[in-house]
């Protein structure tokens, strides 16, 4: 069995590092310093100008390819996002709801707006000065918020919100009419 023998390992005298490892303290110029003055073989092996070269080009090219990588999943990351947003818009649905208050009183609720990028505040101050009614988002207690608008104007709300705001297609659009129970009706 032959005797195992440890090899000499060199450690800066400024960082306690071995000097392969200097540029990762913080105290390189010091380390290359003390490096030229007391191992001169190892600092023309490690800082030499044709060292340094040769290990920029590898590592420009390095670098390169991890910026490929970084771009292309960057790339990847958005299209995904864009393919996400745009199933969830097909997947929405804007609901337009005439329900009655009092006997001949009504409110029209709009909720699903948010889905296509819209505004609420600015959509509601939209149907307010169109309708010349009073418009305002409340939050519903299922955690979204609606547009209501007061007074009947469900089918003109439709037909505004096809002409102003193109982004919502009329296929999503879902007219709902919501009436209150009757004292006598509930069980």
């Amino acid at each position: 069995m032959t005797a195992l023998t440890g090899r000499p390992v060199v450690y800066c005298g400024v960082c306690s590092l071995p000097p392969e490892y200097c540029e990762y303290g913080g105290t390189v110029k010091k380390c290359q310093q003390w490096l030229e003055k007391n191992q001169p073989t190892m600092y023309s092996r490690i800082w030499s100008p044709e060292v340094l070269e040769a290990e920029m080009a590898s590592l420009s090219v390095e670098a390169q390819e991890r910026a490929m990588k970084d771009a292309k999943k960057k790339a990847a990351k958005a299209e995904a996002a864009e393919q996400k947003q745009a199933d969830k818009r097909a997947n929405s649905v804007v609901t337009i709801k005439r329900i009655e208050r009092n006997k001949r009183k009504y409110v029209t609720s709009v909720s699903g707006l948010e889905a296509f990028g819209l505004e609420l505040k600015k959509v509601a101050k939209d149907f307010g000065k169109k309708f010349a009614t009073g418009s305002s988002v409340t939050k519903v207690p299922s955690g979204g918020e609606e547009i209501v608008v007061q007074g009947d104007v469900s089918g003109e709300i439709e037909e505004f919100i096809l002409e102003k705001y193109k982004e919502v297609p009329e296929d999503n659009i879902e007219l709902v009419e919501d009436k209150k129970k009757k004292k006598g009706e509930g069980n």
